[in-house]
């Protein structure tokens, strides 16, 4: 795919991070010759101004019953999720007995929201374990991928919807073109579309290239996400910033002419402009800024294992997995990597092959440096891990500069 997917034009390559495993893609030892790896290159559209993976696993790779990504795992998303119902419920948007459907509803974190308050709901979850866990809170779900089949079978089973949500989802789907046409499909005239993906422009500012993954196969822009929903017949009406996964966007569309556009749809365009995030010139920067980044996170890690310091990782996420493959980091610099999802407890990371532990064992074993991994749950997790610090134990981080903390 060396086109763009929601303009047809040539994209102009940005990074090449070489041979990558699946995000996800945790692993016992016995299986580590099955491993699964594609190239991972990014590449910018100047028509769409759609910054995209070139190529991208196939879906069921990713998305399966042995998938490791649970949102419930944080207090902080849960909370989050609490209020992204009631901006939803609150918005006027919605009609007085509503239809509400989320794409890709993970294990139910917000969905429950709805379901809890009685309103009539439906979940879309392709991977079968989270849809489960979704199914045991006494959530609505079907499971399946969600396209315009799918959009005609809801509207069929159910009706049509007064608001369609995802979160940390849109930016999965390859033929996203197809979702769009399926979102327009399943909505009301007076209905709408709100959701949220990790932001364009703080992954610039922030040179937080971990938000590069085989599941992200897009980051967007307001300017992007405006001409991708242009094509269908829809349009921006509101966007509103949010703190999470360290920077994300909030989108609210709705069909053409329906609804009044609101002031911050202009202001945050306007934003991206003097960011440059319609300019090629842009992400070349951004790639050099990439290789710098690697560069000074493997120099110290390099000067530390030099020293004869013990340095571990914490929180094994699907954005550790560029970041470790990128740099070439195994257990030659960060001997095993703490977590708390069941699942990947035990494993290896995907590629680098460094070993998973149980969280409760960090306070024990007491690292002199550990590189926090989800630094977008930074202070969630210092807080938690306060212990650490006091015993004179230090954090790494990479983003938005290589630092000790």
């Amino acid at each position: 795919m060396n086109n763009c997917r929601v303009s047809g034009k040539p994209l102009n390559l940005i990074n090449d991070f070489g041979d990558q495993p699946l995000g996800n893609g945790f692993i016992e030892n016995k299986d580590i010759n099955k491993e699964y790896f594609y190239k991972m290159r990014t590449g910018f559209c100047e028509v769409s101004k759609m910054f995209q993976l070139i190529e991208q696993p196939e879906p069921e790779q990713m998305f399966h019953d042995n998938y490791a990504f649970f949102s419930s795992t944080s207090n902080y998303m849960k909370e989050h999720f609490k209020d992204f119902h009631s901006f939803v419920s609150n918005s006027g948007y919605l009609s007085e007995n509503p239809f509400v459907v989320e794409i890709g509803c993970n294990d139910g974190i917000l969905i429950k929201n709805f379901k809890d308050n009685n309103t009539s709901h439906l979940g879309i979850e392709p991977s079968s374990n989270v849809a489960r866990i979704a199914k045991e809170l006494g959530v609505n779900i079907l499971e399946k991928f969600f396209d315009v089949e799918c959009s005609n079978y809801v509207r069929k089973e159910y009706g049509s919807a007064d608001a369609i949500l995802a979160a940390n989802v849109i930016c999965h789907i390859p033929n996203i073109l197809e979702l769009a046409k399926g979102v327009k499909n399943l909505l009301k005239p007076s209905g709408v579309m709100i959701f949220e993906e990790p932001y364009l422009g703080d992954v610039i500012k922030k040179t937080s290239y971990d938000q590069i993954y085989d599941e992200h196969v897009f980051l967007f822009s307001a300017i992007s996400v405006q001409y991708l929903f242009n094509k269908v017949g829809m349009e921006l009406i509101d966007l509103i910033p949010q703190k999470t996964h360290g920077g994300s966007m909030r989108y609210v569309l709705a069909h053409k002419n329906y609804y009044e556009i609101k002031s911050s749809v202009n202001e945050i365009i306007n934003n991206e402009i003097e960011q440059g995030l319609d300019k090629l010139e842009t992400f070349q920067k951004f790639n050099q800024n990439v290789i710098d980044s690697k560069k000074q996170l493997l120099k110290l890690l390099e000067e530390l294992k030099l020293n004869g310091k013990k340095v571990v990782g914490y929180a094994a996420t699907s954005k550790s997995t560029t970041i470790l493959n990128y740099c070439g980091i195994s257990t030659n610099l960060i001997e095993h990597i703490y977590d708390t999802t069941p699942l990947k407890i035990g494993k290896l990371t995907p590629g680098t092959h460094i070993p998973l532990r149980d969280h409760r064992y960090f306070k024990d074993d007491m690292p002199e440096y550990a590189v926090l991994f989800a630094w977008n749950h930074a202070d969630e997790i210092i807080e938690k891990e306060q212990s650490f610090l006091n015993n004179g134990g230090k954090w790494i981080f990479f983003v938005p500069s290589v630092k000790i903390l």
